[in-house]
Parts: C-alpha cells; sequence; structure tokens
C-alpha cells in the first residue's frame, strides 16, 4: 500500500469518526441567532423565546444579534458565510424566499442555509370595507368579475408582500383588482381602507381583528392553509373556495449549509420542545403568532415550494 493511500483513507476515517464526536460535544460554547430586523420585531421576539429554551436545555449562552438591512438579507447573507458547525444560526422570514425571487439575487435558502425549525407564523386576512356588497370570498371574486373597476386593493408598496398577495389573488381567480400602492406602508393604507376610499387588503390578522370585531372591516378569510388562533372562526382561503393560497408571514431556525446533522437534530429537537412551554406558546399566542414546529425536512419542503410560487408569480406578472 502506497503512503499516499494510507493517507486519503487515514483522512476518511477521522472525518468518519470526527462528525459523531462532534456533534457529542456540542454545543461547548455560546450559539449566535443572527435576526434581520430590529428589536422587538416579530422575528426577534421568537428567536429570545425559542433561544432562552436552547439555553436551558443546551447549557450554554444563545445570544440573539440584531442586524437589520436590505430587508434582512445582510443577516441572511452573514450567516449563508458563517461557519457550518451549528454556533451560528438564522431567524429567517418570509423574505428570505420572497426578496430573492423579486432582486434575482442569486440568494438561494434552501441551497444556502440547512433548515432547523419551522417555528410559526403570523396569519394573514382578507378584509373588506363594510361597503363592498359581498359577505364571502366567492361574492368578492364574482363582484370583481361584473364591476371590475368597484374594486382596490390596498398595498404598503410596489412589490411588497401585500401586494404580491393581491396580485396571487388576481392570478387564482382570474381577477383584475387594481393594487394601490402606499409608499406610507401597510399603516397608510389601513386608514383609507378603514375611510372606504380602497375596499380590499390583505394584512396581519392580529392588526385587522380589533377593526373586524368593532364592524369597522369585514373579514372574509385567512389566507394561511390553517385557520388563525386569533380568529379561530373565520375560514382559510381553502375553505372559502380557493385552494392553494398561502401568504402567511412564516418564521424559522436555520443554520449554514453544511452544518452536521446531528447537530441539526439537536438544534431541532431543542427549537421543538420550546414550542411545546407554556411560557413559549403562551407569549406567541399575545403576538399573533401561531405554533408550527416540524422536522427538517419539512421545513425543507416547506421552503422550496415557497420559492416555486413565489418565482412562478412573478414569471406571471411579466407576461401580464
Amino acid at each position: 500500500m502506497s503512503s499516499r493511500f494510507a493517507s486519503l483513507l487515514l483522512a476518511a476515517a477521522l472525518t468518519a469518526v470526527s462528525a459523531p464526536a462532534f456533534a457529542q460535544t456540542y454545543p461547548s460554547s455560546p450559539i449566535r441567532i443572527l435576526v434581520g430586523f430590529g428589536p422587538g420585531s416579530t422575528a426577534d421576539t421568537l428567536a429570545r423565546l425559542v433561544g432562552k429554551h436552547m439555553e436551558q436545555v443546551f447549557g450554554q449562552p444563545v445570544v440573539v444579534e440584531n442586524r437589520p438591512g436590505n430587508s434582512s438579507m445582510i443577516a441572511a447573507d452573514t450567516v449563508a458565510r458563517a461557519a457550518p458547525d451549528g454556533y451560528t444560526l438564522f431567524m429567517a422570514t418570509v423574505a428570505q424566499t420572497l426578496n430573492p425571487a423579486q432582486t434575482k439575487s442569486g440568494f438561494d435558502l434552501s441551497k444556502q442555509m440547512a433548515p432547523v425549525a419551522l417555528l410559526g407564523v403570523v396569519p394573514n386576512m382578507l378584509v373588506a370595507h363594510p361597503d363592498v356588497q359581498a359577505r364571502t370570498l366567492k361574492d368578492v371574486i364574482a363582484l370583481a368579475k361584473s364591476k371590475p373597476d368597484s374594486l382596490t386593493f390596498g398595498t404598503s408598496g410596489s412589490g411588497t408582500a401585500s401586494h404580491l398577495a393581491a396580485e396571487l389573488f388576481n392570478q387564482k381567480a382570474g381577477t383584475k383588482i387594481v393594487a394601490v400602492h402606499y409608499q406610507g406602508g401597510s399603516n397608510q393604507a389601513l386608514t383609507d381602507l378603514l375611510a372606504g376610499r380602497i375596499t380590499l387588503m390583505f394584512n396581519v390578522a392580529a392588526t385587522l381583528a380589533p377593526h373586524v370585531k368593532n364592524d369597522k372591516l369585514k373579514a372574509l378569510a385567512i389566507a394561511q392553509p390553517k385557520r388563525a388562533g386569533i380568529m379561530p372562526e373565520l375560514p382559510t382561503m381553502d375553505e372559502a373556495g380557493m385552494p392553494g393560497f398561502d401568504v402567511g408571514i412564516w418564521i424559522g431556525l436555520l443554520a449554514p449549509a453544511g452544518t452536521p446533522a446531528d447537530v441539526v437534530e439537536k438544534l431541532s429537537k431543542a427549537a421543538n420542545d420550546a414550542l411545546k412551554t407554556e411560557v413559549v406558546t403562551k407569549a406567541m399566542s399575545t403576538q399573533g403568532i401561531d405554533v408550527l414546529g416540524g422536522t427538517p425536512k419539512e421545513f425543507e419542503t416547506f421552503i422550496r415550494a415557497d420559492i416555486d410560487k413565489w418565482n412562478a408569480l412573478l414569471a406571471a406578472m411579466k407576461k401580464d
């Protein structure tokens, strides 16, 4: 046996035993979770809730670092380039599938990061002004087709999640409801919706629920596959007649691509266990976040589907 061949065999043997050995000792130092939004944001809140539980499980500090900028893509890029050792994690949101689809930046969440756990979702709701002559989602679609100029979607700006939700609605319903973009964001759009200057809007359910309960807005459907904890009586878009419609603001934990599978499993178990604790579930409910959870494989499938959804929608918009 040549010395070179023997060296290769030794290297292979060391590699084979090093990954399990590393996983057994992990973690042996503090873990960082980078968040692409500021303190107090939904992603930040969830990172701190889950991180605190992970501290108790691992016996190591879990430090949340806020790195806002470029719609949270600065933090995403930082983690994607970090060592794949499980000590630098990222709290991702729908921004990581939505923004690359629009900017063609080349960033691919499904390839550059290892999914750990899909933690939760902030449900979006479709609402209408009370003057709109429609009680159900099917009524809105019928009205939009019979009187195309009678309805408008308020959005928080061109290319935002609320805009693309409106475009996805048009695509699935075969309607051409005009989107009205507000540079002042969703608050300005909501003000005009309440005043009747626009007629429809997709927005966070927790924000809209008080106006629905005060009869200032008409709730039509929850824009995700599962009913929302904040308004469990409201049907989903699927139940209301538009299957496959999901524009919930998801939040999930990821590690750099190449992180050892055993380490990812440890992190996933700790994160999912956190979602079962009363302190975490209660805090999430207060924030209007629905608990999800699941395996790394399930999260990987979810991410791929989300990327495909936005890419297909944007391609269809270019053809129109």
